[in-house]
């Protein structure tokens, strides 16, 4: 690994330190931060599909919080225009004379929290997702850098979906990673109420990553070792995505990157210098879930793409 400013140990103690702090506020779903913070480091985005009212709103303000990286969110609705999410040119007057200055919209910040983006219009959502593969926005000829780091987690709900633009799944894997959020157990949810009904505020928390580190480790993430057999059985694994009998279309060569990059950045976040099996285990179902189409048979059968990844899990 390269030298960084900072030592590896320190940067890897910081972030466990962020998913302590984080759990100041996010009772339970430690699995879905962790990939959460996988994501982030290894420098992707993230569809979120939850039902309304689980915290996911509250868990990406608190990474951004004790992350030091600006926060914004954007509620999408079917009258958004593509101008809201990036900016838009305004004229201002100086001096009596007027200007065209570019107005930046509230995809410049360091993390974007993306509510319901199957509810924006496909014009929107290309707008978006755009700013997420270049991390630059183009107006009026001229092109504007995103800051770095830069993350958007884009949400959708899996009820009520009238009135909503499912996103193609062309544009689904663009995403690094898939998360769901399920409900927490009832002790979890006892706890919830107590937090949050019992103070007069929420709960504070302390910055213990600056944005420069999390630059740091997202260059180190991508010099964690793996060994060319747990490699190359991750891409077998990838490509039985694309010979299974009940899958109609496979997952990309993006997916076998994808899975690769996010099980180096869950070996870092671990503390640990190199790649196992379990790393990419553990990665295979947030990085496939949503590239990979099931056909008929499975839905016969009453099979989930989760399934679908763990029965291909015991045959690679």
């Amino acid at each position: 690994m390269s030298e960084p400013t900072t030592d590896i140990d320190t940067l890897q103690e910081r972030l466990g330190l962020v998913r302590q702090e984080v759990g100041k506020r996010i009772v339970g779903q430690r699995e879905v931060l962790e990939r959460l913070l996988v994501c982030i480091i290894a420098d992707g985005n993230a569809l979120l599909e939850s039902n309304p009212g689980l915290g996911k709103t509250t868990m990406v303000r608190t990474v951004a919080d004790v992350t030091d990286l600006d926060f914004s969110r954007v509620q999408n609705t079917p009258d958004l225009m593509p101008s809201d999410i990036t900016g838009t040119e305004i004229i201002r007057e100086a001096g009596g004379e007027r200007d065209f200055v570019f107005e930046k919209g509230p995809i410049f910040a360091n993390v974007v929290l993306a509510d319901e983006i199957n509810r924006a219009t496909p014009k929107t959502q290309a707008a978006l997702l755009e700013a997420m593969q270049e991390k630059q926005v183009t107006a009026a000829g001229e092109t504007y850098q995103l800051p770095r780091p830069f993350f958007v987690l884009a949400t959708q709900n899996p009820i009520d979906q009238e009135g909503t633009y499912p996103l193609p799944e062309a544009q689904t894997d663009r995403f690094l990673l898939k998360l769901v959020l399920d409900y927490p157990s009832f002790e979890e949810e006892r706890d919830i109420v107590n937090l949050y009904t019992e103070g007069g505020t929420v709960p504070p928390v302390e910055k213990v990553l600056t944005r420069e580190e999390i630059k740091e480790i997202q260059s180190l993430v991508r010099e964690v070792p793996v060994a060319d057999d747990v490699r190359d059985r991750a891409i077998r694994l990838v490509r039985a995505t694309r010979e299974a009998e009940t899958v109609d279309f496979g997952a990309s060569p993006r997916a076998s990157m994808g899975l690769i990059l996010t099980a180096k950045a869950r070996a870092f976040l671990r503390g640990r210098n190199h790649v196992s099996w379990e790393d990419v285990e553990a990665m295979a179902p947030p990085v496939l879930r949503h590239r990979i189409l099931l056909d008929f048979r499975a839905e016969r059968e009453g099979l989930t793409t989760d399934d679908v990844i763990a029965r291909l899990l015991d045959e690679v």
